[in-house]
């Protein structure tokens, strides 16, 4: 798996650097100017120099208890964090208070420059040509990536591929590209760099750097969000353009009106030839019950429980191993065995870590110890992971009926489990935790944590103790917490830091099937569903499944929005299908009956109640606004619509 350490070899290598304060357009100046001509001596220093350029990955991550792509509609947060995430969702962001991706990625985009510059002049020592030219790939392939980036969250943004002087004239600045022709540049400079970089990392000290494989993957994505609705002929503010700087062949137009089917087409070659080279060239393939198997024995972590299954029988037995399967996929290493991640990050911010955590996980040495219990599920995703046999609740007719899902399922041993968390498919039980639930197997001093999400000395909402930590729905979240999480009984933890999917195969397979879809080939989109469901322990979809009610379209989204389910994708998915005006609505969000009461009964908790915070939808959010002092350095540039 490839793991960013980045952070980790930076340390190694002394470089010395000055920060540059006069210039501030774009932000593009690098963070970090070089001031004397042995930052590139050698090999050992030139390495360091090249990792610099890799760090503005990390600060452009989607992943974070903080990060704006946490504002969808998966998860929310206590009320009182009021987290740049939280802001957005509540429609409070502006020119004068947004969270700067913007100038941090053209930072690294300079940074990226600088090495480019640098590399050439200084000519390091023991550093051979074959070596420039793969290093030079990166930087390029960087470039790329930092664009892609800024393109995803900003939409048209200006095109910065050379060394910027800092004696450029105003009027040479240059505004936002059309959508397309920063698509067009982001996938040329991957074309150019595909076939230098290696295909796969074999060295570990490597892990995190850029591959062939994964430049085919962000050409996939890119290419995948420029055919979906919002930049393929409905973008709703047909009004905004540049007013003084045009794009070759656009003049002062920024987005296109028109649909294109040719968008579609381009995709889904770009992601048949990315998932074809990752599987072979790249190593990668989906991880199975034996890898996972393999990792638990290692750990000695045991089947999990979930309510109804046996584990004495085949069954049973397969269902469990599923489950845990799913809970190791984003909790091992590549040398676990974990071949799927394609690209990804490690340790993107060490809250994330304790931001799922339940508040009382153990109680020793005279205190509590705790998580902040605030990565909340909402009822949306709850209802809209599967059933057993692979269906939506709603749906699915041998289901517990509507009207009984909050209702005690009557187990035999833990009656505080209700109807609609029994007889679910293993990515809810391996990603999402309830009331009754075991949420993990080992995490008290050996033995299984089982939440009491109703009692205010236990899990449940303690205003007068934990008034900021807390699951705002009833729900808790267990996808990035480790199957083997054991609190000593003394003190101590056995955590580790496993890095983040940005990148990983089943997305590559949902991105082809998404194309086919869109082009009315059900058929085909079926045949790249099915591997992400029977790998999940899900039944395979057929045509009989595709009706009216649940058209093809309908299947892969819900099937993207289960497997991607709090990677960072679902910001970017409910605004590019244009479905976010009813996802994200005011009273969208919902949970259960957490903050009416201390210690409330079964069914005083167990109803549905619309979270209490102030959510809102507005067209501006489709795009993020930049910072107005980038509007006053640079007269080129237009603030996003509606800001």
């Amino acid at each position: 798996m490839k793991k960013l350490k980045i952070s980790g070899l930076l340390p190694k290598v002394i470089l010395s650097f000055s920060i540059l304060t006069s210039c501030n357009y774009l932000d593009v100046m690098p963070p970090e100017q070089v001031t004397a001509d042995d930052t590139m001596v050698d090999e050992q220093t030139a390495l360091g120099f090249l990792y610099s350029t890799y760090e503005g990955v990390k600060t452009a991550t989607p992943f974070g208890y903080t990060k704006w792509e946490g504002s969808a509609d998966e998860y929310v947060k206590p009320p009182l964090w009021e987290e740049g995430d939280q802001r957005l969702a509540w429609n409070r962001l502006n020119g004068s208070s947004t969270v700067d991706t913007w100038g941090h990625c053209y930072g690294y985009i300079g940074q990226c420059h600088l090495f480019l510059r640098e590399i050439d002049r200084a000519n390091p020592t023991g550093v051979t040509e074959e070596q420039k030219t793969e290093w030079r790939a990166e930087v390029e392939f960087l470039k790329a990536y930092y664009h892609a980036r800024l393109l995803e969250m900003y939409g048209p943004v200006p095109i910065m591929n050379t060394y910027p002087s800092q004696n450029i004239a105003t009027e040479e600045i240059p505004g936002r590209s059309h959508y397309d022709y920063v698509v067009d540049f982001i996938v040329e400079k991957l074309d150019e760099v595909e076939n230098i970089l290696p295909a796969v990392r074999r060295d570990d000290s490597e892990w995190g750097r850029a591959t062939s494989a994964v430049a085919k993957a962000v050409k996939a994505r890119v290419l995948l969000y420029a055919a979906s609705d919002l930049w393929n002929g409905k973008f709703p503010h047909v009004n905004w353009v540049n007013q003084n700087y045009e794009t070759p062949g656009y003049g002062n137009e920024l987005v296109s009106h028109t649909y294109d089917p040719a968008k579609w087409e381009r995709a889904l070659e770009a992601s048949l030839e990315a998932l074809e080279y990752a599987e072979n060239q790249g190593g990668r393939k989906l991880m199975g019950v034996q890898e996972a198997n393999s990792i638990a024995a290692a750990q000695n972590v045991p089947l999990p429980y979930v309510p109804g299954v046996n584990s004495d029988t085949e069954e049973g037995k397969d269902f469990l191993e599923r489950v845990r399967l799913m809970r190791y996929l984003s909790n091992s290493y590549e040398t676990d065995g974990n071949k799927e991640i394609i690209w990804g990050l490690n340790n993107p911010d060490n809250n994330l870590n304790w931001a799922p955590l339940p508040i009382r996980i153990i109680y020793r040495n005279n205190n509590w110890e705790h998580g902040y219990g605030a990565m909340a599920p909402t009822l949306y995703t709850v209802e809209h992971f599967y059933t057993a046999n692979g269906k939506l609740p709603e749906k699915d007719r041998t289901f517990t009926g509507k009207s009984n899902w909050f209702q005690s399922a009557n187990i035999d041993d833990r009656p505080e489990i209700i109807n609609l968390n029994v007889q679910r498919e293993p990515r809810f039980y391996a990603w999402l935790s309830f009331d009754g639930d075991d949420y993990s197997s080992l995490m008290v001093a050996g033995q299984p944590l089982r939440l009491d999400m109703r009692s205010n000395e236990a899990h449940g909402w303690s205003p007068a103790q934990f008034n900021r930590d807390y699951s705002v729905t009833g729900y808790m979240t267990k996808k990035y917490t480790q199957p083997n999480y054991n609190f000593g009984s003394s003190s101590g933890d056995n955590r580790k830091n496993y890095p983040h999917p940005m990148y990983r195969l089943a997305e590559l397979y949902l991105n082809i099937a998404e194309c086919y879809a869109a082009l009315e080939n059900t058929a085909e989109a079926i045949n790249y569903l099915n591997p992400v469901r029977e790998r999940a322990g899900v039944p395979a979809l057929t045509i009989a499944d595709v009706t009216d009610d649940m058209s093809i379209m309908d299947w892969v989204r819900n099937e993207r929005f289960i497997e991607l389910w709090a990677e960072g994708s679902r910001y970017y998915d409910v605004r590019r299908w244009m479905i976010a005006p009813k996802q994200l609505k005011a009273g969208a969000r919902e949970g259960l009956n957490v903050e009416e009461k201390e210690n409330p009964s079964l069914e005083e908790f167990n109803q549905r109640t619309t979270v209490n915070q102030p959510f809102q939808w507005d067209t501006r959010m489709y795009i993020m606004p930049i910072l107005n002092s980038e509007l006053y350095s640079n007269p080129q540039l237009v603030q996003a619509p509606g800001y």
